[in-house]
Protein backbone atom coordinates (compact mmCIF):
# COMPACT_ATOMS: atom_id res chain seq x y z
CA UNK A 1 0.00 0.00 0.00
CA UNK A 2 1.53 3.57 -0.95
CA UNK A 3 1.07 6.97 -0.21
CA UNK A 4 -1.16 7.63 -3.24
CA UNK A 5 -3.50 4.94 -2.09
CA UNK A 6 -3.83 5.99 1.60
CA UNK A 7 -4.79 9.47 1.58
CA UNK A 8 -5.41 9.03 5.08
CA UNK A 9 -1.79 8.20 6.24
CA UNK A 10 -0.75 11.27 8.91
CA UNK A 11 2.74 11.74 7.54
CA UNK A 12 3.65 12.69 4.23
CA UNK A 13 7.36 10.62 3.67
CA UNK A 14 8.29 13.10 0.83
CA UNK A 15 9.07 10.45 -1.74
CA UNK A 16 7.95 10.98 -5.31
CA UNK A 17 5.03 8.06 -6.31
CA UNK A 18 6.47 8.02 -9.46
CA UNK A 19 9.81 7.42 -9.04
CA UNK A 20 10.04 4.93 -6.41
CA UNK A 21 12.87 5.48 -3.95
CA UNK A 22 13.22 9.28 -4.83
CA UNK A 23 12.43 11.94 -2.38
CA UNK A 24 10.18 14.82 -3.88
CA UNK A 25 11.27 18.63 -3.81
CA UNK A 26 9.83 19.94 -0.84
CA UNK A 27 9.68 23.53 0.42
CA UNK A 28 12.80 23.53 1.88
CA UNK A 29 14.48 22.74 -1.23
CA UNK A 30 13.54 26.25 -2.51
CA UNK A 31 13.67 28.16 0.60
CA UNK A 32 17.45 27.15 0.29
CA UNK A 33 17.91 28.90 -3.24
CA UNK A 34 16.37 31.54 -2.17
CA UNK A 35 18.84 32.06 0.85
CA UNK A 36 21.74 31.62 -2.41
CA UNK A 37 19.98 34.63 -4.43
CA UNK A 38 19.88 37.10 -1.27
CA UNK A 39 23.60 36.29 -0.77
CA UNK A 40 24.76 37.15 -4.34
CA UNK A 41 22.72 40.75 -4.26
CA UNK A 42 25.50 42.79 -2.82
CA UNK A 43 27.95 40.92 -5.26
CA UNK A 44 26.03 41.91 -8.21
CA UNK A 45 25.41 45.60 -6.41
CA UNK A 46 29.32 46.00 -6.17
CA UNK A 47 29.71 44.47 -9.96
CA UNK A 48 27.22 46.61 -11.29
CA UNK A 49 28.81 49.64 -9.56
CA UNK A 50 32.34 49.24 -10.80
CA UNK A 51 30.78 48.21 -14.25
CA UNK A 52 28.77 51.38 -13.89
CA UNK A 53 31.73 53.82 -13.35
CA UNK A 54 34.13 52.35 -15.38
CA UNK A 55 31.99 52.59 -18.72
CA UNK A 56 29.47 55.39 -17.87
CA UNK A 57 25.89 54.43 -20.03
CA UNK A 58 24.05 56.80 -21.25
CA UNK A 59 21.75 56.09 -18.33
CA UNK A 60 24.15 57.27 -15.61
CA UNK A 61 25.52 59.88 -17.62
CA UNK A 62 22.16 61.47 -18.03
CA UNK A 63 21.59 60.78 -14.20
CA UNK A 64 24.93 62.66 -13.32
CA UNK A 65 23.61 65.33 -15.48
CA UNK A 66 20.40 66.04 -13.91
CA UNK A 67 21.09 65.91 -10.36
CA UNK A 68 24.73 67.63 -10.84
CA UNK A 69 26.66 65.06 -8.68
CA UNK A 70 30.07 64.20 -9.41
CA UNK A 71 31.44 60.73 -8.95
CA UNK A 72 33.22 60.59 -6.19
CA UNK A 73 32.23 63.60 -4.97
CA UNK A 74 30.78 62.53 -1.34
CA UNK A 75 34.86 61.02 -0.46
CA UNK A 76 37.36 62.20 1.30
CA UNK A 77 39.67 62.13 -2.03
CA UNK A 78 37.49 63.25 -5.22
CA UNK A 79 37.98 61.74 -8.13
CA UNK A 80 40.67 63.98 -10.07
CA UNK A 81 40.39 64.14 -13.58
CA UNK A 82 36.86 63.67 -15.52
CA UNK A 83 35.50 60.17 -15.91
CA UNK A 84 36.61 59.85 -19.59
CA UNK A 85 40.48 60.81 -19.06
CA UNK A 86 43.02 58.40 -18.62
CA UNK A 87 46.09 58.95 -16.07
CA UNK A 88 49.26 58.58 -18.48
CA UNK A 89 51.42 55.43 -17.72
CA UNK A 90 54.67 57.73 -17.18
CA UNK A 91 52.62 59.76 -14.42
CA UNK A 92 50.88 56.53 -13.22
CA UNK A 93 54.17 54.91 -12.76
CA UNK A 94 55.77 57.46 -10.35
CA UNK A 95 52.38 59.31 -8.55
CA UNK A 96 53.01 59.58 -5.11
CA UNK A 97 49.96 59.85 -2.18
CA UNK A 98 51.16 63.44 -2.14
CA UNK A 99 51.31 64.39 -5.74
CA UNK A 100 48.27 66.67 -6.58
CA UNK A 101 47.01 65.54 -10.50
CA UNK A 102 44.47 68.09 -12.60
CA UNK A 103 43.63 68.98 -16.41
CA UNK A 104 46.40 71.56 -18.08
CA UNK A 105 46.05 73.19 -20.95
CA UNK A 106 49.40 74.47 -23.23
CA UNK A 107 49.43 77.91 -23.79
CA UNK A 108 51.47 81.04 -25.20
CA UNK A 109 52.88 83.24 -22.21
CA UNK A 110 50.29 85.55 -21.56
CA UNK A 111 47.94 83.28 -23.25
CA UNK A 112 46.74 83.27 -27.16
CA UNK A 113 45.71 86.71 -28.76
CA UNK A 114 42.86 87.68 -30.22
CA UNK A 115 43.40 90.09 -33.22
CA UNK A 116 40.26 91.69 -33.49
CA UNK A 117 39.11 94.40 -36.50
CA UNK A 118 39.74 98.44 -35.39
CA UNK A 119 37.34 99.90 -33.18
CA UNK A 120 34.89 101.28 -35.50
CA UNK A 121 35.50 99.17 -38.86
CA UNK A 122 31.99 99.05 -39.33
CA UNK A 123 30.65 97.09 -42.14
CA UNK A 124 34.35 96.68 -43.30
CA UNK A 125 35.28 93.06 -44.69
CA UNK A 126 38.54 92.01 -44.90
CA UNK A 127 40.52 93.05 -48.32
CA UNK A 128 43.48 91.21 -47.86
CA UNK A 129 45.66 88.75 -45.41
CA UNK A 130 49.40 90.17 -44.74
CA UNK A 131 50.95 87.01 -43.34
CA UNK A 132 50.35 83.50 -43.25
CA UNK A 133 50.30 81.11 -40.42
CA UNK A 134 53.67 80.25 -38.67
CA UNK A 135 54.87 84.13 -39.35
CA UNK A 136 56.49 86.01 -36.85
CA UNK A 137 55.23 89.38 -35.89
CA UNK A 138 56.44 92.34 -33.49
CA UNK A 139 53.61 94.44 -31.58
CA UNK A 140 52.11 96.91 -34.26
CA UNK A 141 52.94 95.60 -37.54
CA UNK A 142 50.07 95.15 -39.97
CA UNK A 143 48.59 91.68 -40.19
CA UNK A 144 45.96 92.62 -42.69
CA UNK A 145 44.11 95.19 -44.54
CA UNK A 146 40.30 96.41 -44.79
CA UNK A 147 38.42 97.40 -47.73
CA UNK A 148 37.48 100.87 -46.06
CA UNK A 149 40.91 102.49 -46.53
CA UNK A 150 39.35 104.38 -50.18
CA UNK A 151 36.73 106.30 -47.89
CA UNK A 152 39.14 106.69 -44.91
CA UNK A 153 41.52 108.00 -47.25
CA UNK A 154 38.81 110.96 -48.89
CA UNK A 155 37.96 111.79 -45.49
CA UNK A 156 42.04 112.60 -44.65
CA UNK A 157 42.13 114.45 -47.82
CA UNK A 158 38.77 116.61 -46.98
CA UNK A 159 40.47 117.19 -43.48
CA UNK A 160 43.93 118.63 -45.55
CA UNK A 161 41.76 120.94 -48.01
CA UNK A 162 39.96 121.98 -44.68
CA UNK A 163 42.37 122.91 -43.32
CA UNK A 164 44.58 124.59 -46.38
CA UNK A 165 41.30 127.34 -46.60
CA UNK A 166 41.70 128.04 -42.90
CA UNK A 167 45.17 128.80 -43.22
CA UNK A 168 45.00 131.25 -45.80
CA UNK A 169 42.28 132.56 -44.04
CA UNK A 170 44.93 133.15 -41.13
CA UNK A 171 47.14 134.90 -43.38
CA UNK A 172 44.81 137.19 -44.70
CA UNK A 173 43.53 138.06 -41.50
CA UNK A 174 46.90 138.74 -39.93
CA UNK A 175 47.39 141.22 -43.03
CA UNK A 176 44.55 142.89 -42.82
CA UNK A 177 45.10 143.64 -39.89
CA UNK A 178 48.67 144.88 -40.14
CA UNK A 179 47.41 147.43 -42.92
CA UNK A 180 44.59 148.31 -41.05
CA UNK A 181 46.70 148.82 -38.22
CA UNK A 182 48.92 151.23 -39.64
CA UNK A 183 46.27 152.93 -41.53
CA UNK A 184 44.69 153.76 -38.45
CA UNK A 185 47.92 154.59 -37.05
CA UNK A 186 48.87 156.98 -39.92
CA UNK A 187 44.92 158.84 -39.06
CA UNK A 188 45.94 159.52 -35.86
CA UNK A 189 48.72 161.44 -36.81
CA UNK A 190 47.66 163.45 -39.64
CA UNK A 191 44.24 164.03 -36.84
CA UNK A 192 46.66 165.46 -34.59
CA UNK A 193 48.91 167.08 -36.77
CA UNK A 194 45.91 169.09 -37.79
CA UNK A 195 44.70 169.43 -33.77
CA UNK A 196 48.36 170.73 -33.62
CA UNK A 197 47.84 173.04 -36.69
CA UNK A 198 44.26 174.57 -35.84
CA UNK A 199 45.48 175.17 -32.12
CA UNK A 200 48.25 177.87 -33.37
CA UNK A 201 45.52 179.32 -35.71
CA UNK A 202 43.51 179.66 -32.61
CA UNK A 203 46.38 181.35 -30.54
CA UNK A 204 47.18 183.51 -33.24
CA UNK A 205 43.69 184.72 -33.83
CA UNK A 206 43.00 185.31 -30.50
CA UNK A 207 46.40 187.74 -30.44
CA UNK A 208 45.13 189.62 -33.09
CA UNK A 209 41.36 190.11 -31.80
CA UNK A 210 42.81 191.56 -28.75
CA UNK A 211 44.74 193.60 -30.92
CA UNK A 212 41.93 194.78 -32.63
CA UNK A 213 42.87 193.65 -36.10
CA UNK A 214 40.48 190.33 -36.78
CA UNK A 215 36.88 190.15 -36.14
CA UNK A 216 35.67 187.94 -33.56
CA UNK A 217 33.98 186.25 -36.44
CA UNK A 218 37.15 185.02 -37.04
CA UNK A 219 37.73 184.15 -34.06
CA UNK A 220 34.85 181.71 -33.75
CA UNK A 221 35.93 179.94 -36.87
CA UNK A 222 39.07 179.43 -35.30
CA UNK A 223 38.00 178.22 -31.98
CA UNK A 224 35.30 175.53 -34.44
CA UNK A 225 38.18 174.46 -36.62
CA UNK A 226 40.12 173.56 -33.48
CA UNK A 227 37.44 171.37 -31.51
CA UNK A 228 36.77 169.63 -34.90
CA UNK A 229 40.33 168.82 -35.00
CA UNK A 230 40.65 167.64 -31.06
CA UNK A 231 37.51 165.46 -32.22
CA UNK A 232 39.28 163.78 -34.91
CA UNK A 233 42.33 162.66 -32.86
CA UNK A 234 39.60 161.00 -30.67
CA UNK A 235 38.37 159.15 -33.35
CA UNK A 236 41.87 158.22 -34.47
CA UNK A 237 42.51 157.10 -31.29
CA UNK A 238 39.82 155.25 -30.25
CA UNK A 239 40.31 153.26 -34.27
CA UNK A 240 43.58 152.37 -33.16
CA UNK A 241 42.44 151.19 -29.81
CA UNK A 242 40.89 148.40 -31.49
CA UNK A 243 44.35 147.22 -32.22
CA UNK A 244 46.11 146.45 -29.50
CA UNK A 245 49.66 147.06 -28.26
CA UNK A 246 50.95 143.42 -28.65
CA UNK A 247 52.26 142.02 -31.47
CA UNK A 248 50.18 140.71 -34.42
CA UNK A 249 49.42 137.24 -33.53
CA UNK A 250 47.66 138.87 -30.47
CA UNK A 251 45.13 140.91 -32.23
CA UNK A 252 41.56 139.62 -31.58
CA UNK A 253 40.89 138.50 -35.41
CA UNK A 254 44.04 136.89 -35.72
CA UNK A 255 43.49 134.80 -32.51
CA UNK A 256 40.28 133.77 -33.71
CA UNK A 257 41.62 132.80 -36.91
CA UNK A 258 44.52 130.86 -35.72
CA UNK A 259 41.76 128.87 -33.31
CA UNK A 260 39.92 127.95 -37.08
CA UNK A 261 43.42 126.43 -38.03
CA UNK A 262 44.19 124.69 -35.25
CA UNK A 263 40.94 122.89 -35.59
CA UNK A 264 41.35 122.23 -38.55
CA UNK A 265 44.53 120.48 -38.12
CA UNK A 266 42.82 118.46 -35.20
CA UNK A 267 40.41 117.51 -38.25
CA UNK A 268 43.08 116.36 -40.00
CA UNK A 269 44.93 114.27 -36.97
CA UNK A 270 41.51 112.33 -36.43
CA UNK A 271 41.09 111.80 -40.11
CA UNK A 272 44.72 110.31 -40.08
CA UNK A 273 43.65 108.12 -36.92
CA UNK A 274 40.48 107.08 -38.36
CA UNK A 275 42.99 105.56 -41.47
CA UNK A 276 44.14 103.08 -38.77
CA UNK A 277 41.03 101.38 -39.08
CA UNK A 278 41.58 100.13 -42.71
CA UNK A 279 44.54 98.47 -40.54
CA UNK A 280 44.42 95.23 -38.55
CA UNK A 281 47.94 95.61 -36.76
CA UNK A 282 49.23 92.93 -33.99
CA UNK A 283 48.61 93.49 -30.23
CA UNK A 284 51.71 91.92 -29.17
CA UNK A 285 54.37 90.57 -30.80
CA UNK A 286 54.40 86.46 -31.05
CA UNK A 287 53.66 83.89 -33.81
CA UNK A 288 50.22 83.79 -36.12
CA UNK A 289 48.67 80.48 -34.43
CA UNK A 290 45.36 80.48 -36.27
CA UNK A 291 43.73 82.67 -39.64
CA UNK A 292 40.04 83.07 -39.07
CA UNK A 293 38.89 85.38 -42.14
CA UNK A 294 39.44 85.25 -45.70
CA UNK A 295 39.55 88.45 -48.22
CA UNK A 296 36.08 89.13 -48.94
CA UNK A 297 34.65 87.97 -45.29
CA UNK A 298 33.69 90.11 -42.68
CA UNK A 299 36.00 90.26 -39.51
CA UNK A 300 34.19 87.18 -37.22
CA UNK A 301 33.07 87.39 -34.19
CA UNK A 302 36.14 85.51 -33.08
CA UNK A 303 38.65 87.13 -34.48
CA UNK A 304 40.21 87.64 -37.85
CA UNK A 305 43.32 85.65 -36.60
CA UNK A 306 44.81 84.15 -33.16
CA UNK A 307 48.38 85.13 -32.10
CA UNK A 308 50.37 84.50 -29.34
CA UNK A 309 54.12 84.79 -27.54
CA UNK A 310 55.31 80.59 -28.47
CA UNK A 311 58.94 81.64 -27.25
CA UNK A 312 57.81 80.97 -23.90
CA UNK A 313 55.14 78.56 -23.09
CA UNK A 314 53.32 77.86 -20.17
CA UNK A 315 50.49 75.48 -18.92
CA UNK A 316 47.47 76.50 -17.29
CA UNK A 317 46.31 73.48 -14.53
CA UNK A 318 43.35 73.30 -13.10
CA UNK A 319 43.44 71.94 -8.99
CA UNK A 320 40.03 70.96 -6.78
CA UNK A 321 39.61 73.33 -4.17
CA UNK A 322 40.28 70.89 -1.67
CA UNK A 323 43.57 70.06 -3.07
CA UNK A 324 45.05 73.55 -3.57
CA UNK A 325 45.93 73.77 -0.26
CA UNK A 326 49.13 71.41 -0.84
CA UNK A 327 50.37 73.35 -4.26
CA UNK A 328 52.79 76.21 -3.55
CA UNK A 329 54.94 78.15 -5.84
CA UNK A 330 58.11 76.58 -7.46
CA UNK A 331 56.69 73.12 -6.74
CA UNK A 332 57.66 70.89 -9.61
CA UNK A 333 55.99 70.14 -12.45
CA UNK A 334 55.01 67.25 -15.00
CA UNK A 335 52.62 67.31 -17.88
CA UNK A 336 52.17 64.12 -20.14
CA UNK A 337 49.65 63.60 -23.25
CA UNK A 338 50.17 61.03 -25.91
CA UNK A 339 50.56 63.63 -28.68
CA UNK A 340 53.74 64.96 -27.14
CA UNK A 341 55.66 61.76 -27.17
CA UNK A 342 57.78 62.72 -23.66
CA UNK A 343 56.91 64.56 -20.52
CA UNK A 344 57.17 68.25 -20.13
CA UNK A 345 58.69 69.68 -17.07
CA UNK A 346 58.59 73.13 -15.49
CA UNK A 347 57.59 74.89 -11.94
CA UNK A 348 54.44 76.59 -10.36
CA UNK A 349 54.76 79.86 -11.09
CA UNK A 350 51.42 81.71 -9.34
CA UNK A 351 48.20 80.20 -8.29
CA UNK A 352 45.01 81.89 -8.51
CA UNK A 353 42.45 83.88 -5.96
CA UNK A 354 39.31 82.57 -7.48
CA UNK A 355 37.31 80.04 -7.12
CA UNK A 356 35.22 78.69 -10.66
CA UNK A 357 33.93 75.96 -12.72
CA UNK A 358 36.49 73.81 -14.45
CA UNK A 359 36.66 74.75 -18.31
CA UNK A 360 39.28 72.17 -19.13
CA UNK A 361 36.04 69.21 -19.60
CA UNK A 362 35.21 66.80 -22.69
CA UNK A 363 32.23 66.71 -24.88
CA UNK A 364 30.52 64.02 -22.41
CA UNK A 365 27.72 64.56 -20.95
CA UNK A 366 28.17 63.22 -17.56
CA UNK A 367 31.84 65.59 -17.35
CA UNK A 368 32.11 67.37 -14.40
CA UNK A 369 31.71 70.50 -15.47
CA UNK A 370 30.47 72.16 -12.18
CA UNK A 371 33.32 71.26 -10.55
CA UNK A 372 34.95 74.04 -8.41
CA UNK A 373 38.74 74.87 -9.78
CA UNK A 374 41.88 76.94 -8.47
CA UNK A 375 43.65 77.66 -11.82
CA UNK A 376 47.47 77.14 -11.34
CA UNK A 377 50.11 78.77 -13.96
CA UNK A 378 52.60 76.65 -14.94
CA UNK A 379 56.38 78.07 -16.56
CA UNK A 380 57.88 75.49 -18.65
CA UNK A 381 61.75 74.97 -19.01
CA UNK A 382 63.31 76.04 -21.72
CA UNK A 383 63.36 72.54 -23.97
CA UNK A 384 60.06 71.57 -22.75
CA UNK A 385 58.99 75.16 -23.78
CA UNK A 386 60.45 74.76 -27.69
CA UNK A 387 58.36 70.99 -27.97
CA UNK A 388 55.18 72.73 -26.08
CA UNK A 389 55.26 75.36 -29.03
CA UNK A 390 53.93 73.31 -31.62
CA UNK A 391 50.75 72.44 -29.07
CA UNK A 392 49.16 75.09 -28.36
CA UNK A 393 46.03 74.27 -26.64
CA UNK A 394 46.59 70.68 -26.09
CA UNK A 395 45.14 69.15 -23.42
CA UNK A 396 47.25 67.19 -21.05
CA UNK A 397 47.76 65.33 -17.23
CA UNK A 398 49.86 67.74 -14.54
CA UNK A 399 51.05 66.48 -11.84
CA UNK A 400 52.28 68.78 -9.53
CA UNK A 401 55.01 67.00 -6.67
CA UNK A 402 53.71 68.81 -3.07
CA UNK A 403 56.09 67.13 -1.42
CA UNK A 404 59.44 68.41 -3.45
CA UNK A 405 60.08 70.65 -1.15
CA UNK A 406 60.16 68.18 1.88
CA UNK A 407 62.01 65.79 0.63
CA UNK A 408 64.69 68.28 -0.44
CA UNK A 409 64.88 69.40 3.44
CA UNK A 410 65.23 65.58 5.09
Amino acid sequence: MTAKDSPDLPLDLGRDPDRPGALRKGPRHGLRKRYLLVLLIPVFMFSGGVIGMYYQPPALQKFYALTGLQPGGGADSPIALPPDIALPQEIAETLLPTDVVGLARLMPRGDVAIVAAPYGAGDARVAEILVAIGDTVTRGTPVARLDNGAALEGGVLTAEANLAVRQATLAQIRSAVAASRAEAQATLDTARAAAREAATNLARTQDLVDRGVSTSATLDAALTAAEEATLAVRRAEATLARFTAGALDDQPDVVVAARNVAAAQAEVTRAQMDMARAEVRAPVSGTILEINATPGQRPPAEGIMEMGDTGVMMAEVEIWQDRVSAVAVGQPVELAAPALGQSLRGTVQSIGLTVGRQGLISDDAAANSDARVIRVLVALDAGSSSLAARYVGLEAVARIDTGAFTRAAQ
